[in-house]
């Protein structure tokens, strides 16, 4: 009967094989699961993001410069995640989709504001500090599936992983070439974008319920590995290492700041997260409604 509407052979033995090893699974990662999920599923706010971008934006939605075709294969390849992670939630049975579903729509409706004011040099510093940082978080929840006995699980966390690092790498050449013909404006912007602090692209996220969803969730993604303040600092290290940001010369003033600042960040950012966890109390258990309202510790 499934055949014939269109569902392969063994469907159903799939569907109950997958929801076996979701079980074993506790709550806390479905939680930071469905986090990155529906960080993903809100990419019509972030292609409205770079089309605001001067000189780079898609000026009528099928434009055939290679800025605007980059856009829209780059929607499409991150569709993929959303399609996968949806239908993995879906079909485990672990989630309150009716919640999850209401999360994204609260999502794209708020849309997002990263502070990148129309500059392609502010908004690509953006883009490649978070594809580097949903590398980070996918790569984890692959290993975690893994710890957790679901191979599967991990592939497909992986695979999106993987294609999170191609686009990582082709932003952080896009700044690498802005970084050789203009070193002062690119340093300039890069200390603005990490001055105003990168904003997660979720971080909209509301649920109906939850006012504090957002930091809710990055608590939790803190505490099991997937995504931390660690993480960050070592982007911001990362990426000044790529970019030579140390070596630059021929700066203005100002941009002699920004290149002080940017490199002396990343020891900072540890040193205030290490006095942070050192004054941190015992952090209590609050319910998600994606997982159907169960109690998930901070």
């Amino acid at each position: 009967m499934l055949a014939a509407q269109g569902f392969s052979s063994g469907f159903e033995d799939q569907v109950r094989e997958l929801r076996e090893r979701a079980k074993e699974i506790p709550d806390e990662y479905f939680v930071v699961l469905v986090g990155d999920m529906i960080t993903e599923e809100a990419l019509p706010t972030y292609q409205t993001m770079l089309n605001t971008l001067d000189g780079t934006r898609d000026e009528t939605g099928a434009n055939p410069s290679s800025w605007a075709t980059w856009t829209r294969a780059w929607t499409a390849e991150e569709n993929r995640h959303t399609d996968l992670l949806n239908k993995y939630l879906y079909l485990c049975g672990r989630v309150d989709m009716r919640q999850v579903e209401k999360t994204i729509q609260y999502l794209i409706g708020s849309g997002m504001d990263p502070g990148t004011e129309n500059s392609p040099y502010l908004g690509f510093i953006y883009t490649t500090f978070q594809e580097r940082a949903t590398f980070i978080s996918h790569g984890n929840t692959a290993r975690l599936a893994k710890v957790h006995g679901d191979m599967n699980l991990a592939q497909l966390c992986g695979s999106i992983a993987a294609d999170e690092k191609r686009h990582e790498t082709a932003y952080t050449k896009i700044l690498e070439k802005l970084f050789e013909i203009d070193p002062n404006g690119s340093v300039l912007a890069f200390a603005d974008m990490m001055r105003k602090k990168i904003s997660m692209p979720a971080h909209l996220m509301y649920d109906g319920q939850d006012e504090n969803l957002f930091d809710h969730y990055s608590s939790v993604a803190q505490r099991i590995g997937v995504y931390t303040a660690k993480d960050y600092a070592d982007i911001v290290e990362y990426l000044v290492e790529r970019w030579r940001v140390k070596e630059l010369t021929g700066l203005s003033a100002d941009g002699r700041q920004a290149q002080d600042y940017v490199c002396g960040l990343a020891p900072r950012i540890r040193r205030l997260e290490e006095r942070a966890q050192e004054r941190a109390k015992e952090t209590p258990f609050i319910p998600f409604s994606w997982v159907s309202g169960r109690e998930v510790k901070l």
